[in-house]
């Protein structure tokens, strides 16, 4: 077993466990007492920073734990083990006429994983976060105990255990609702906006009509271009309004090589060919699944662009009030550092509260962006980028975290010490040490 290949999305922190253990039947668990030191629940590794790994202490991979047990035709509700990956639902079920409840930019997580991050999508506005979905789970505790936890049953541990971050038990199987598809495609707009502010506007006239919504921002540019970006915007295509395509061929293009292509001119290079690939203010398509919500998930091993130092990506919101101004300000100081990214991603929150106790999303306003890993230079500049989200009242994404200090984490999720009487005593993670030690 090659233990290097446990590593996190962003490849940073450059740590390994002491060993791995891999379960393929859900009755077939070692007997996690007997392990020696900590030990964590793994999927396929795709948290960005450290909340996946456990240095000198042993993963227990899920991924072979991948099998559907039931589902419900008419009330769209699946039964799977906590390995199934949310690629595999989607081909199975969007033929047959269901699609993800919520979805993150990435089909390639492990449901386990989707609960355990609490993760969200393109329509928080509507329909929340994955956990809002979740009706129940079971968890398996290192004393063996096996418990069903649900809002009604177990109910303490099934809010730690969203958005827990693995750290409550591993979850052996989950059941939550899909919800209903007529088709693989989606009728989508892409607008194109010139500032932050413009931004607002358009996206306050697609909240009520739009399911999905999301933009891309060029974090490269500064002075009158600051902020520019394309809002994209769709709904479900249904083949009784739509004239739909034929569905594309299934392939990934492999990413060429491990060495650091981004960089300051490669990335203001791409985002000026980006923005001014749409020649008109709007335009209308009709795109498969895959597009509109995984374009990154075409390129095999699409991290490696940043070499093999690695990346950092920063997700904060911050709530509705002085949003614009930060967002602003957050954009003026990445281009003032020259270390611009390509994927920044600028969204709002609805008000929609998530079940989970350490859930990051809230009402506000949440851009996420990432940042080749230059050492020192690149913590300093995170650094003061924390104190303009924190001085809005804004928090940061424990998932996609791996240098926030643990007085941060403890400010911003003040939960975390009700959680605590939760966390399995045989559990832990790099990034819980991390923030209880600093």
């Amino acid at each position: 077993m090659n233990l290097d290949s446990y590593s996190s999305w962003g490849r940073y922190p450059k740590i390994k466990p002491k060993d791995a253990k891999r379960v393929f039947w859900i009755n077939e668990f070692p007997n996690l007492e007997e392990i020696e030191g900590n030990i964590l629940p793994y999927g396929l590794g795709k948290s960005y920073g450290d909340s996946c790994l456990n240095e000198n202490g042993t993963l227990i991979d899920l991924s072979g734990l991948n099998k559907f047990i039931s589902f419900n035709e008419e009330t769209g509700l699946l039964r799977c083990e906590a390995g199934v990956t949310l690629a595999t639902i989607l081909d199975y079920f969007v033929p047959r006429g269901w699609f993800l409840s919520v979805t993150p930019g990435t089909k390639f997580i492990t449901v386990g994983g989707a609960i355990g991050n609490d993760v969200h999508g393109k329509n928080h506005h509507k329909m929340g976060t994955f956990g809002c979905h979740v009706t129940q789970f079971e968890l398996l505790r290192s004393n063996g105990t096996r418990t069903i936890c649900s809002p009604e049953q177990n109910s303490e541990l099934f809010s730690a255990t969203i958005g827990g971050l693995g750290l409550t038990g591993i979850i052996t199987w989950a059941e939550f609702y899909l919800k209903p598809c007529p088709s693989a495609f989606f009728a989508m707009e892409s607008v194109k906006f010139g500032s932050v502010k413009e931004f607002f506007e358009i996206n306050e006239a697609s909240d009520k009509d739009y399911d999905y919504s999301v933009s891309w921002v060029d974090c490269s540019a500064g002075g009158n271009n600051l902020g520019r970006g394309l809002y994209t915007r769709g709904n479900h295509a249904s083949p009784k309004d739509y004239n739909l395509p034929p569905l594309p061929k299934p392939g990934l293009i492999p990413f060429p090589f491990d060495a650091p292509f981004i960089n300051n001119l490669s990335v203001i290079a791409f985002c000026m060919l980006y923005y001014n690939k749409q020649f008109t203010k709007k335009e209308a398509s009709i795109v498969h699944y895959n597009p509109f919500f995984y374009p990154l998930d075409a390129v095999d091993g699409w991290n490696k662009a940043y070499g093999k130092n690695g990346f950092l990506q920063y997700q904060f919101v911050v709530p509705f009030g002085n949003d614009e101004y930060t967002v602003n300000t957050i954009l003026r100081e990445v281009v003032k550092s020259g270390m611009s990214s390509f994927l920044t991603v600028l969204k709002t929150f609805g008000n929609i509260k998530s079940p989970g106790m350490l859930s990051f999303p809230r009402p506000g306003i949440t851009l996420a962006t990432d940042f080749r890993f230059d050492g020192e230079k690149t913590l300093k500049e995170l650094a003061k980028l924390d104190e303009i989200v924190k001085f809005a009242g804004g928090i940061l994404y424990p998932a996609k975290d791996a240098r926030m200090s643990g007085k941060d984490f403890f400010d911003f999720y003040p939960e975390a010490n009700e959680f605590v009487k939760y966390i399995d005593p045989k559990f832990s993670s790099s990034f819980w040490r991390r923030v209880n030690s600093n």
